[in-house]
């Protein structure tokens, strides 16, 4: 196994760990999903609560532009009831190839056809701030995922929020 395909079974392992912890965590909270999820408008820059199951790049608050994206909400001090405690950990959308095959596979004219892994491609995702978007399965992805998920200066680890 060569260094470059290490690296790829490390990125895959550390995000399998974060997505079991963000489950654990919103599990333990909530005793279920909701069916909304935070979404913030990009052109607005605000945050709102929508359907869980939109595909994001999906209708903004203020208009019919596709400019809002799901946006990972987290409580800084564990307390998800805290609001003055929540934060916008990261932003998430998928490129369009991933989202036309999403939406087609929910209509039932096609599957998916494409591994979770693979899909990871067009997972995009950024902090607030930045400018450029990331796949989820760079480096760059990677770490704008789970940067967030160490415990503060109190010791707390923060914990995801649902509206």
């Amino acid at each position: 196994m060569n260094i470059s395909e290490k690296a790829k079974l490390g990125m895959v392992a550390a995000m399998l760990a974060a997505a079991g912890f963000f489950f654990y965590q919103f599990a333990k909270q909530n005793g279920g999903p909701s069916e909304k999820a935070f979404f913030y408008d990009l052109s607005e820059k605000k945050l709102f609560a929508a359907d869980r199951n939109a595909v994001p790049p999906t209708r903004g608050i203020n208009d019919a532009e596709e400019d809002a994206v799901r946006a990972v909400v987290i409580a800084t001090n564990g307390n998800p009831d805290d609001k003055t405690a929540q934060k916008i950990a990261y932003l998430e959308k998928y490129a369009p190839a991933l989202k036309e095959k999403i939406l087609k596979a929910r209509q039932g004219a096609t599957t998916l056809e494409m591994s979770r892994n693979e899909a990871l491609n067009y997972r995009l995702v950024k902090r607030v701030t930045d400018a450029e978007w990331h796949p989820m399965n760079t480096p760059a992805g990677e770490k704008i995922v789970s940067e967030w998920a160490v415990p503060g200066p109190s010791g707390v680890t923060p914990v995801v929020c649902s509206p």
